[in-house]
């Protein structure tokens, strides 16, 4: 099973998008395996764009992701990298697809609602920047080992 970051961004946390846009994965099969809700400061903010740094939008880019509050989970399934991808539309809300993520929640290339890997190489390096292992729980195991039994 392959894993993604999915960050809802502080212009759909601000907009209550949160549930819909959980809902809108797990309506495709991925499944939640971890989950959380912070707030990034400028200089990690910075430090989780850096692959960005130099290019022209970066500044606007870093203030906005530390504006307000994000929502960080980590996304599991088939091919859930290109899934998610494809969920949430392109990154300007303009060319995204009509039903897309960011085609009905997303505002402009900035504020387009959500972020997503875009490899498992990014994906890789990402999780770990909001996550700890012991807070990822893969659902292999149908949720079944561990639960309350109620």
């Amino acid at each position: 099973m392959e894993k993604t970051l999915v960050l809802i961004k502080p212009d759909a946390v601000g907009k209550s998008q949160i549930g819909n846009v959980i809902g809108r994965f797990e309506g495709q099969g991925l499944r939640v395996i971890a989950l959380r809700m912070l707030s990034l400061s400028r200089d990690q903010g910075a430090a989780f764009y850096r692959v960005h740094q130099g290019k022209a939008f970066y500044p606007g880019l870093v203030d906005f992701i530390a504006s307000g509050p994000v929502v960080a989970l980590i996304l599991e399934g088939e091919r859930a990298i290109s899934r998610t991808r494809e969920i949430m539309g392109a990154t300007d809300p303009l060319q995204a697809r009509e039903g897309s993520i960011r085609r009905e929640i997303g505002s402009n290339g900035q504020r387009n609602a959500v972020h997503g890997s875009d490899s498992p190489t990014s994906a890789w390096a990402e999780i770990p920047f909001f996550f700890s292992q012991t807070e990822i729980f893969p659902q292999g195991n149908g949720g079944k080992e561990g639960g309350n039994s109620t």
